[in-house]
């Protein structure tokens, strides 16, 4: 897709120069010009961008021009011509018991290890050419978005037979990734950002850094009227809660952030689906305009209308997986007619063509002959012209001359493998991070609702322990009181960590479309996310630290306040660390929560309140040890009880919590003095009897300091990321098995 500044645009086909043109102006000369004669060098990117960056020093109007092929220097035949051959791809199904094998339609067969397979594509063969759209139609379960899948490289290598081919150039995944583009059926957008803005944020990550930052506005600003969003472009895309703009926009919108870098190929999955004619005719013409500007564009489609029709270079139509018809619109009447079966006049020739391929599927023998006269056909056909249109230009002369033409795909240095002169990504790592966050921030910033409960969650929660345990004394039962704070305190931190399940559980299918096609590194994305939600974790903890810490009377003044505040911060940040792994591994909210409550109540039952340490049974010790809560709470007991001058217990209070602690304090003393005489001990009614350290004894809190739990909490959080990353690397491939 070509976008320039100062064009004139008619009712007329348009017509330009090249002083109309700042990408192709005498002064500026393109980088292709500059050799005409070495045409074994391939211009990078990088140079190329250095001249687009001068041309566009002056203001940006943003009227586009269709650019054909008579203002380009490039040949006029197809440069690029994307050729597939003898597709199949099959499914394992279990054996089912029925009568299905004596209803005469059995698309089951036995694969060659007598495994009972389903086959979705059978020996499909064609060819798209730059410069036309090529449209699989057929009914619902014939294999179009397999198709669709099999040809945009989302069918793992292992169950797709046959050859994918561009210029006669087996295409590799990796090159196939950076100069394609897939838009799937459904519009995965951000709610709360507008058209502008998501588009925006696309071209960041898809466009290079050396792109300037006016250039990339100017790119937005030029494929906002292309895709004929100008009026919509500061609405937000909007949700079931928020008003936002049309359906027709809304998937217009998803095909621009995937066309910002400009790609080569263009794969869309049914993109008029759910739309009225009108808007589908809209979406239709903007993926011709794409096509004309020098790409392939493949899509698949239910039942295209008449003006839709008429837009369409090249149809397949599929039924159970098979070809019955390969070719061009304008030859379906001919090819209908010589099957048998004449398409009336007046009537849609595609509505035609699917009626009768779902009357034939009803059929006992099916689409069987159908198929069969399309091989016969297209032998025939084929035999007549005596010849198949290729690309006289090899691939990597294509890709330079389609820089050269305006396209920004990544730039591609003059190495003889092409592959490995294809960047995988436009930006480094840091720059990723950057727009990720950015985009994070803003959507933060429109819903404020969401940290705002988070946040009451938490005073709320302060406020009720701070009140119920208020201005705790050091008697036996202020002790065990403590006890009691600070478990259900360390336990309701990470119980408020799990509303960030829904966080990444929306983002998935959005996630997952952007990194498909290295929109940015997966690493770039967990590190961008971990770093963003510091400041929020460090707001949560410092509310609930002032709010308890001076209310409830805990030891240590301000030091013992600053480790307080530290354990909190490091249990929210293990805890949104742990539920955004699970968010990961599950894929559906409520069972999400239901994983998160269940663990963290195993990891609240081993922290050692409940049963200390010492009575675990040996065969569940090892479950104490990855408790989550343990950490924390053994963290804040050592910063309570560890000053071993404080006295918890003395004399006469030894009897409390105990049947004897009802007699009067005259009996209590006799009492004392007796022991005094059996142990060889004055032990009076003021005598310290157990310290703060004697109940860390107690408890069973002796072996890990309560710095080094700090760091392990911090480290569980880390590892959790990690795991996180992992999961995203593996579970995200979006790919069939």
């Amino acid at each position: 897709m070509s976008f320039v500044g100062d064009s004139m645009k008619s009712p007329a086909k348009p017509v330009t120069s090249d002083d109309d043109l700042p990408l192709f102006n005498n002064s500026k000369q393109m980088e292709l010009q500059r050799y005409p004669n070495k045409p074994t060098v391939s211009p990078t990117l990088a140079e190329l961008l250095l001249h687009v960056d001068d041309a566009q020093n002056s203001p940006v109007d943003h009227r586009v021009v269709e650019l054909g092929y008579g203002c380009s220097s490039l040949p006029s035949s197809n440069p690029f011509v994307l050729s597939f051959n003898n597709l199949s791809y099959s499914v394992k199904v279990r054996k089912k018991m029925g009568l299905a094998p004596f209803c005469g339609k059995n698309a089951d067969e036995l694969d060659s290890n007598g495994v009972n397979a389903k086959i979705l594509l059978n020996e499909i063969s064609g060819e798209a050419r730059e410069g036309e759209i090529m449209a699989v139609l057929g009914a619902s379960g014939s294999g179009k978005s397999t198709l669709i899948d099999a040809l945009a490289n989302r069918i793992a290598k292992e169950s797709l037979k046959g050859t994918l081919t561009l210029n006669g150039e087996v295409l590799e995944s990796r090159l196939l990734r950076v100069i394609s583009a897939y838009v799937m059926q459904d519009d995965l957008l951000f709610p709360m950002l507008t058209v502008e803005e998501t588009l925006m944020f696309s071209a960041e990550f898809r466009l290079p850094r050396s792109l300037s930052k006016t250039k990339k506005k100017g790119r937005v600003q030029a494929l906002i009227d292309q895709l004929g969003l100008r009026s919509a472009a500061k609405t937000v895309i909007g949700d079931e809660g928020h008003r936002g703009v049309s359906g027709g926009e809304r998937r217009r919108v998803s095909i621009g952030i995937d066309i910002i870098h400009d790609p080569i190929v263009l794969f869309l999955d049914e993109p008029t689906s759910g739309l009225d004619s009108t808007s589908a005719f809209m979406v239709v013409k903007v993926l011709q305009r794409i096509a004309q500007s020098g790409s392939i564009v493949i899509m698949s489609i239910h039942q295209p209308s008449y003006r839709i029709l008429n837009l369409l270079d090249r149809l397949i139509f599929l039924s159970h997986g098979n070809t019955v018809y390969a070719g061009s619109p304008e030859m379906l009447p001919s090819f209908f007619a010589e099957f048998g079966h004449p398409i009336p006049e007046k009537e849609n020739k595609t509505e035609f063509a699917l009626d009768l391929i779902r009357e034939l599927e009803e059929t006992p023998g099916g689409t069987k002959g159908l198929v069969e006269f399309n091989k016969s056909w297209q032998a025939r056909k084929n035999q007549r012209n005596g010849y198949s249109v290729r690309s006289n230009l090899s691939l990597k002369d294509a890709i330079s001359a389609s820089i050269s033409k305006g396209k920004l795909v990544s730039g591609a240095t003059n190495d003889s493998n092409l592959t490995s002169s294809v960047p995988t990504f436009a930006n480094p790592l840091w720059i990723e991070m950057i727009v990720i966050a950015k985009r994070s921030m803003l959507n933060s910033r429109r819903m404020p609702e969401l940290f705002g409960i988070r946040l009451g969650a938490v005073v709320v929660t302060g406020i009720i322990l701070a009140t119920m345990f208020w201005k705790l004394d050091n008697s036996p039962k202020g002790a065990q009181e403590r006890l009691g704070f600070f478990a259900f305190a360390m336990s309701t931190t990470f119980y408020t960590c799990a509303e960030a399940i829904p966080v990444f559980l929306q983002e998935r299918y959005i996630f997952m479309r952007e990194t498909a096609y290295n929109a940015y590194r997966r690493s770039s994305y967990v590190l961008a996310h971990s770093i963003m939600s510091i400041p929020s974790l460090i707001i949560l903890s410092m509310a609930f630290a002032a709010i308890t810490f001076w209310a409830v009377g805990l030891a240590g003044g301000l030091a013992g306040f600053f480790f307080f505040f530290l354990t909190i911060f490091a249990s929210f940040w293990a805890g949104s660390s742990f539920v955004t792994f699970l968010s990961g591994v599950v894929s559906h909210v409520m069972l999400g929560f239901t994983v998160v409550v269940a663990i963290l109540a195993y990891f609240l039952l081993f922290s050692g309140f409940f049963i200390s340490r010492d009575r675990i049974p040996v065969y569940w010790i090892w479950f104490h040890y990855i408790s989550l809560v343990k950490y924390p709470y053994e963290a804040v007991l050592q910063n309570e009880f560890d000053d071993g001058s404080k006295c918890f217990v003395r004399g006469v209070q030894m009897f409390d919590n105990t049947p004897l602690g009802s007699v009067p304090l005259p009996v209590k003393l006799r009492l004392l003095q007796s022991m005094s005489g059996v142990l060889g001990v004055n032990i009076t009614g003021s005598t310290c009897v157990t310290t703060g350290k004697d109940l860390l004894v107690q408890q069973g809190i002796t072996d890990i300091n309560k710095w080094n739990c700090l760091w392990i909490i911090i480290a569980w959080g880390f590892f959790f990321r990690i795991l996180f990353y992992f999961t995203l690397l593996l579970g995200s491939k979006n790919k069939r098995k």
